[in-house]
């Protein structure tokens, strides 16, 4: 960081700032003291120059009305010049008596005695001698420039007008005083502002000081050294901000010691995760990938560095980044080769603070080649199975069919021949129509036919059946709600969901053992369960008897004649219909096996 220099620092601001403050400060002070000082002075001038007009008035008037008849008494000029002789003064420049004639009959200025006996041309003696009143004005001399005070006072005597007093007072004596107020005023404001400055930088010192330690203290933290300490100079408010400040750095070296910590966790467990793991800012780019995922995608971790997501998940022709990001559903990359299938299951997740605001993405790689080979297989077997086995089917139904019309004469070989075949028959018709129901679940077209049904009603009918149909002794004992319990569902699919799961009950019922039917409100579900009395599946167990083909004794189950099927075909039924199945089991006591079916009674009592 570059050092500030003398003329950006704040030092230099602050001094300015305290210059500029005073400076204002006598400005204002000075315009307003000397408007103030201008206009005492003028006032008082005037008032004097009055005062002394008013007693030349009286001198004047009685020697305008003395009388004058004796040819030894003296001139009426030579008496007034000898009075104006008395009235002379350094404020006064001149000063004038005109009769009533508007002649000039003396004057205070020896050089214009020349002037006496002429007319007087002034304006404001004129007014002053018509209306018998004061008038005053102010005009500049035109020979010297300068300001004159100029005042027009009748003389008065009974009444009647005797003459005018024109006194021209000289202004300039009164600013020759204000010019050197205002220069005593300016070198009184210089000083002050020199002292101003050495106080601004004393203080701006006592700021700036701490704050250049805090400056030096910001340094050192971002060069990671948090054993520095910010000086306290005071319980100011500087000093409670350099307090603060310590406070801070002892913070965030906690909170760098502790990241410091997660980040060497996070590292260990990304480096022994076995998924792949990558994390991208939020413009996509990738910021972190940690070793397995860079096997999975055979990259190496220095080079994919920044590169986009998209590209490299080779995905970039049909997903963009903001796509990738509203992806809420795993996403299968598909990176097999005609010789080899190898394929990934990427889920995403956005990194986003509480404000909204998006930094990134964190994207989770699984090798699923394995699992997705194993249904693909799978379903290719159910498939190819299906269409295997039934012609052959087919061909043995109506083989049997035609010895029961006439070939089965041989007493001894068409009975044996006839019960074997039916029974292996039936048991491949069952085997493929199972594979063929799970086959069309699989598939992305299966459609279910829906109506309302009253559940209860079904119900009993599929155990009156078993009821009447049943080989071995096992009787049933039905917990059924008792009103009707209407359920929007495929008929057809439950009553084999039902058939499924009370054929298995039979199988595994032991003689005079007994089967229980209950139906139940949970929630907003209807809940169904069968419970049997027979031999129970182990607990590590319970939960695969709905994967396919999975049979707990395999055995025992051939011998009955059961395929693994169905328990996965009713799961399959339950959960296209919203719901859920599952088993509870104890070995030696029995097995209940559970389903459950959305139920709305608001639903149900509009329908009815």
């Amino acid at each position: 960081m570059k050092k500030v220099g003398f003329t950006r620092s704040i030092h230099l601001k602050f001094v300015l700032i305290y210059m500029l403050l005073i400076l204002i400060a006598m400005q204002i002070i000075g315009v307003y003291f000397v408007g103030k000082l201008e206009q005492e002075f003028v006032e008082n001038f005037e008032e004097s120059v009055r005062q002394r007009v008013n007693l030349l008035e009286y001198y004047l008037r009685e020697e305008l009305v003395k009388d004058r008849s004796d040819s030894e008494a003296v001139p009426l000029e030579q008496d007034i010049t000898k009075i104006l002789d008395d009235f002379v003064a350094s404020d006064i420049k001149e000063v004038r008596v005109i009769n009533s004639d508007f002649r000039i009959i003396g004057t205070s200025d020896p050089n214009r005695r020349d002037k006496v006996g002429q007319s007087s041309p002034e304006a404001i003696v004129k007014r002053s001698m018509v209306f018998n009143e004061d008038f005053e004005e102010v005009v500049i001399d035109p020979e010297t420039g300068d300001r004159l005070w100029i005042r027009a006072s009748p003389i008065t005597t009974l009444g009647e007008v005797e003459g005018v007093i024109l006194v021209m007072g000289n202004l300039e004596t009164v600013f020759s005083q204000l010019k050197d107020i205002n220069k005593i005023f300016f070198n009184g404001t210089a000083i002050a502002l020199l002292i101003t400055a050495l106080l601004g930088i004393l203080l701006a010192q006592t700021i700036t000081r701490p704050i250049s330690d805090m400056r030096k203290q910001a340094l050192a933290m971002a060069k990671g050294n948090f054993s520095r300490k910010v000086r306290v100079y005071g319980y100011d408010e500087i000093g409670q901000l350099a307090i603060t400040f310590n406070n801070l750095t002892k913070r965030l070296q906690e909170a760098q010691a502790m990241t410091e910590g997660e980040r060497r966790k996070l590292s260990s467990v990304l480096a022994y995760m076995t998924d792949g793991v990558i994390a991208t800012d939020r413009k996509g780019r990738i910021i972190l990938i940690n070793e397995p995922a860079a096997k999975l995608l055979n990259v190496s971790r220095e080079t994919v560095m920044s590169q986009p997501l998209v590209d490299l998940l080779e995905i970039q022709d049909t997903y963009t980044f903001e796509n990738i990001m509203e992806q809420n559903d795993s996403l299968i990359l598909d990176y097999s080769t005609q010789n080899q299938p190898y394929m990934l299951r990427a889920n995403f997740s956005v990194i986003q603070k509480e404000t909204g605001f998006v930094n990134g993405v964190i994207a989770v790689l699984h090798d699923v080649t394995e699992q997705e080979k194993i249904d693909i297989e799978r379903r290719e077997f159910v498939a190819n199975v299906s269409h295997e086995l039934r012609t052959p089917l087919t061909t043995m139904r109506s083989y049997l069919e035609a010895l029961a019309e006439g070939a089965w004469q041989d007493d001894e070989i068409a009975p044996r021949f006839l019960e074997v075949t039916q029974e292996e028959t039936e048991r491949m018709i069952r085997l493929v129509n199972d594979l063929l129901q799970l086959s069309k679940m699989d598939s992305k077209d299966y459609r279910m036919n829906t109506d309302w049904i009253n559940f209860t009603s079904l119900f009993n009918r599929v155990i009156d059946r078993f009821d009447l149909s049943k080989s071995q002794n096992v009787s049933f004992k039905r917990l059924l709600i008792e009103e009707a319990v209407f359920v929007e569902i495929d008929q057809d699919k439950i009553t084999q969901v039902l058939d499924n799961i009370i054929s298995n009950a039979l199988k595994y019922s032991p003689e005079g053992g007994q089967v229980t039917f209950t139906t139940s409100y949970k929630d907003e579900f209807l809940l169904i369960s069968v419970k049997d009395e027979g031999m129970g599946i182990p607990r590590d167990k319970v939960e695969k008897i709905f994967e396919r083909f999975y049979r707990v004794d395999k055995a025992r189950t051939r011998q009955l004649g059961g395929t693994g099927l169905g328990l996965a075909i009713a799961r399959e039924m339950v959960e296209a219909h919203g719901g859920r199945i599952w088993a509870e089991s104890e070995e030696g006591k029995g097995t209940t096996i559970y389903f459950t079916l959305p139920y709305d009674p608001a639903q149900e009592d509009e329908w009815t």
